[in-house]
């Protein structure tokens, strides 16, 4: 028995699952996929010998290549009347019911497949579960299962009827304990009666950039053409009227399912190639679909740029999410085999200090699954993953999960947020704001302004990520106030590591960053021709997500400017450096080597605790250590002078603790 007809009808069918759901691209592929079926059965191959349901069956074919859905119905169900036993107009029907979302009409096609000849088409009792699963009949849905695994030597669907037997069992329990759930249409500033979806946002919640697919009439075999729009808040906390993204939309291309950085100063986005491969002129992508990232500077935006290679390939990359570290980024590599099955898992990679991509990882089990995985967000956090996939025990189709990162960096067993976010239909889109009090999702529930909408909800407490604040500031030039473009990064000075870092945009100088709470930080922000700037913050675990604001000015690299290093460290009363230290001092020692003719002066000072002249020997020990350091790493001794100046020298009131602290010190003096 051929099954080639069946094999071109369902990849005509991946085509319309693939425009309902939300990947364009997707459909695009399975079209490419139709014309490389096998040819169709030919008579004596099927289950009648009655001429007249054959040819009825085959000019319903015809219709699905034509994509005439009601053409192919009505043939397939003439088809059906004309033979009782003639099963495969059945299994058509069941499956165009089924894509049509008539999922009583489509149990009932397979239930009557499967009592005309239950081994026809042993894959139809799993469709059938999969049916009965979504509408709450646990029992019925079981009992399927178990046939079809009874039936099934393929692997991977065996796994799927295993899968559907575990959801069975999670759903049954979870449904009886509802999570707080009370979705909030984001309303017409924002949605349309076009499709909208994938949102990104800003860690001050102020500025939403998500896609929308318009009609465009002159593209085709679509007519449609996904696009970024951009919604900002207003004084009173409103969406206002979203407006197109200049510059990154383009009208030969999709572009869309980008991630913000938390600023809203970088855009990684997914663009998919034309038929040649091509994205536009000479410019050659490295497969159908690739990573592009722009920057925005004051309002303009850059020409997007592809990532280029390790992070995209010869697959298609989409649904990148961007670390709060502006380092890392986490997404979505897919590819569609021959037979229309996606393979879809979550990739990492991170940039060097030399601006290449690491070679990308695979998640881990914890995550990842045979079966599809989608739609990531990491964090801003850093620590708490959320993603859509159907291979985790859940409600059936795609559920919400979250993940959390454990202390060997390995990701934790995938959570399900439970019912009603999770449904037997597919959820997917999720996005969590910064505070991790509000999440925003993409739905066609009934009462929306047209398909997709975009709303927002309440994220009950246990799916919350880790407490977060961030830094919102602007760096300038100390004397002339003009807005400078600096590199600002935060470490954790527990380990030196990079925690987060940013650019300050060079034409209002501003920039923001997300500090994960419970640990310390410097900060250091520099630029070419300037001292750079330090300041250390100890954001203690549970802090409000109440924002830092910061000013951060810049010394010149002239004769007689200074600055104190305030992420330099020492023993009470010693003037042992401590490890936290060494973040700064390379930094100190970087600014020497990348101005060798730069000469400066170490100042230590110290506040007015004890006898004047143990605080300036102690002040002119430390200052000497980290000159010391310094010159351990090969800078000239000659360029550097160290000086104590003990309690004589002090910015601040010694009458408090915040006072004497700002008094201690070491200060770069340029000479």
């Amino acid at each position: 028995m051929s099954f080639g007809l069946n094999a071109v009808v369902r990849c005509q069918l991946l085509v319309v699952r693939a425009i309902r759901s939300f990947s364009a691209k997707l459909a695009l592929l399975a079209t490419c996929l139709c014309l490389l079926q096998p040819a169709f059965a030919q008579p004596g191959g099927y289950s009648t010998t009655d001429k007249t349901a054959i040819k009825r069956y085959e000019s319903g074919s015809d219709c699905m290549r034509a994509r005439k859905w009601e053409c192919a119905e009505s043939e397939f169900t003439k088809a059906a009347d004309a033979d009782p036993n003639f099963v495969e107009p059945r299994i058509m029907l069941a499956e165009i019911a089924e894509q049509q979302g008539k999922d009583d009409v489509a149990i009932q096609r397979y239930r009557e497949v499967i009592a005309a000849a239950p081994n026809f088409f042993p894959v139809g009792r799993l469709h059938l579960a999969d049916l009965e699963f979504k509408r709450g009949d646990y029992d019925q849905a079981e009992k399927n299962y178990k046939a079809y695994i009874a039936q099934e030597e393929e692997p991977l669907r065996k796994a799927r009827a295993k899968l559907g037997l575990e959801n069975c069992a999670f759903a049954a329990r979870a449904i009886q304990q509802p999570v707080p759930f009370e979705p909030v249409n984001l309303g017409p500033n924002v949605n349309s009666e076009d499709p909208e979806y994938y949102p990104c946002i800003t860690a001050d919640d102020g500025t939403l950039i998500y896609t929308r697919r318009v009609k465009a009439p002159e593209i085709q075999p679509w007519g449609m053409q996904e696009d970024f729009y951009v919604s900002r808040r207003d004084i009173d906390g409103n969406w206002k009227s979203s407006i197109p993204l200049p510059v990154v939309n383009t009208r030969a291309f999709n572009e869309g399912a980008g991630t913000l950085s938390p600023d809203g100063r970088f855009l990684i986005f997914t663009k998919c190639a034309l038929a040649d491969g091509s994205y536009g002129g000479s410019l050659q992508g490295e497969g159908s679909c690739d990573l592009f990232i722009s920057r925005r500077i004051g309002d303009r935006w850059s020409v997007p740029q592809n990532l280029g290679t390790p992070v995209n390939s010869s697959h298609w990359e989409t649904q990148p999410s961007m670390a709060s570290d502006g380092r890392t980024i986490y997404y979505i590599r897919g590819s569609v085999a021959r037979d229309g099955i996606k393979s879809m898992d979550i990739w990492t990679t991170t940039m060097g200090d030399d601006g290449t991509w690491s070679k990308p990882e695979k998640l881990g089990p914890n995550i990842n699954t045979p079966m599809q995985e989608e739609s990531v967000q990491i964090h801003p956090d850093g620590r708490t993953l959320y993603f859509s996939s159907n291979g985790h025990p859940g409600f059936g189709g795609l559920d919400i999960y979250m993940s959390r990162k454990q202390a060997d960096g390995s990701w934790g067993p995938a959570l399900n947020l439970g019912y009603p976010i999770n449904t037997g239909s597919d959820e997917n889109s999720l996005l969590v704001n910064a505070q991790g009090d509000i999440a925003y999702f993409a739905s066609d529930r009934p009462g929306g302004l047209g398909d997709l909408d975009l709303y927002s909800f309440a994220l009950y407490p246990e799916a919350r990520p880790l407490p977060i604040t961030y830094i919102r500031g602007r760096v300038y030039d100390k004397l002339t106030d003009a807005s400078v473009e600096a590199d600002v990064q935060l470490f954790d000075l527990a380990t030196g590591e990079l925690a987060t870092g940013t650019y300050s945009d060079p034409k209002t100088g501003e920039f923001l960053v997300c500090l994960p709470s419970g640990r310390s930080y410097a900060l250091n922000a520099s630029a070419s021709g300037y001292l750079f700037f330090s300041q250390n913050y100890d954001v203690a675990a549970g802090t409000p997500n109440d924002p830092i604001t910061l000013d951060v000015p810049l010394s010149a690299l002239t004769a007689g400017s200074s600055i104190a290093l305030r992420n330099i460290f020492f023993n009470t009363a010693s003037a042992e450096l401590l490890p936290a230290s060494n973040t700064e001092l390379e930094k100190l020692v970087k600014l020497l080597q990348n101005n060798p003719s730069l000469r400066i002066e170490l100042g230590g000072h110290t506040d007015n605790v004890g006898a004047d002249s143990a605080n300036l020997t102690l002040s002119d020990q430390r200052a000497k250590a980290v000159r010391e350091f310094v010159v351990s790493k090969g800078i000239d001794a000659e360029r550097i002078t160290a000086k104590g100046y003990g309690e004589t020298m002090p910015i601040a009131t010694n009458d408090t603790e915040a006072g004497k602290a700002q008094n201690r010190r070491t200060e770069v003096k340029v000479l």
